[in-house]
């Protein structure tokens, strides 16, 4: 397929319907199972996280219902070692590379804490400013590669995103010094309220990596196995040392930007609900019926599985947490300043009046 086409047809391997597509080569049955499991459980994160919201115990969320697919596979095709750099949507890639989904949802409950390790699970922090971390993602892959690890980063970005300074210096950057990094662009259509469209008039976004002279490759992003054969193969180029790849991932953010949007000022009913049949739970789901591989015992204790863990985070995010208010005087200076000192103690004096 030349660099062209690839970067224009989306990669597919399973319809709409959930039936192989014409010369395809069927995907295993047992890792799709694996792959249809972590699908229920983002979805069923989404929908609680949305609750949370509604009844005030979190902050924000911005959901990724319809996007799933992109989330489990960018997670799916990482080694223990590699990297994942996620966008503030990206709760569920995180929480599919291990982390616990109440560690992974306390940014978005207002506190200051990352709320996990990133150095323990691989995961940088979710950036919310567009693109910011598609440098901090380069920067470690390049640092990897100069200390001779066999390290790849994963840096999640949306369609937003490629309109921004930072992402042309980071895929620049990265062509450039053939960094080990994927740069992986979930499509959905919309920046907020701003249609593609009115981002750009490139023929599609993964077309974008020809002028960085890197491979641009676009995938239906509701297509669990394509995806992960897509990011899966650019993976393994960036750890043979090959340099960058831009998968585009054509998808569509079914719910609004976040709890504080009203998308119906700027789309319209129709526009989602043609979308909906295009669900990748559904489509992996119908497949997987098709083949036998998923009868209806293993469907309910999937489902079971993803009510404990939806119960496990109303738990969670519902518990107190232990506030100190001398924190905010930590982590300034590695060494505190006497100004720093007397603040604390000013405080600390003025708590123990209270």
């Amino acid at each position: 397929m030349s660099q062209l086409k690839a970067a224009l047809t989306p990669a597919r391997l399973l319809d709409e319907s959930g039936r192989l597509v014409r010369g395809a080569t069927a995907p295993d049955a047992e890792t799709l199972l694996e792959g249809y499991r972590g699908l229920v459980f983002a979805r069923r994160l989404n929908e609680q996280a949305g609750a949370l919201v509604r009844q005030g115990r979190l902050a924000v969320y911005p959901s990724s219902r319809g996007q799933e697919a992109c989330q489990v596979a960018c997670a799916s095709v990482l080694e223990e070692g590699d990297w994942l750099f996620p966008t503030y949507r990206d709760t569920a890639a995180i929480v599919a590379r291990g982390v616990d989904p109440v560690e992974a949802l306390t940014l978005l409950r207002g506190d200051w804490h990352c709320g996990y390790d990133p150095n323990e699970h691989k995961v940088a922090p979710q950036a919310t400013p567009l693109a910011t971390q598609l440098l901090h993602a380069v920067g470690v892959g390049h640092a990897a590669r100069l200390k001779g690890e066999n390290t790849v980063v994963m840096a999640l970005c949306g369609d937003g995103a490629t309109s921004e300074g930072d992402f042309h210096e980071a895929c620049n950057f990265a062509a450039v010094f053939r960094v080990p990094v994927v740069f992986f662009v979930q499509n959905n259509k919309y920046a907020i309220s701003v249609p593609l469209a009115r981002q750009s008039v490139a023929p599609s976004l993964a077309a974008k990596a020809i002028g960085y002279g890197m491979p641009g490759i676009r995938v239906d992003g509701n297509d669990l196995p394509a995806l992960e054969k897509v990011l899966g193969e650019a993976v393994a180029r960036a750890r043979a040392g090959e340099g960058p790849t831009l998968v585009e991932a054509d998808t569509y953010r079914i719910d609004s930007h976040t709890n504080a949007d009203d998308a119906s000022r700027y789309r319209a009913d129709d526009e989602v609900n043609d979308w909906l049949p295009r669900d990748p739970l559904l489509r992996v789901r119908t497949y997987l019926k098709a083949k036998g591989t998923l009868d209806d015992a293993r469907e309910q204790e999937i489902a079971d599985a993803a009510e404990e863990m939806a119960a496990a985070v109303r738990a969670g995010v519902g518990a107190e947490t232990p506030v100190d208010p001398e924190e905010i005087f930590a982590h300034v200076y590695a060494t505190p300043t006497p100004q720093l000192a007397e603040q604390r103690a000013v405080l600390r004096a003025e708590l123990e009046e209270a």
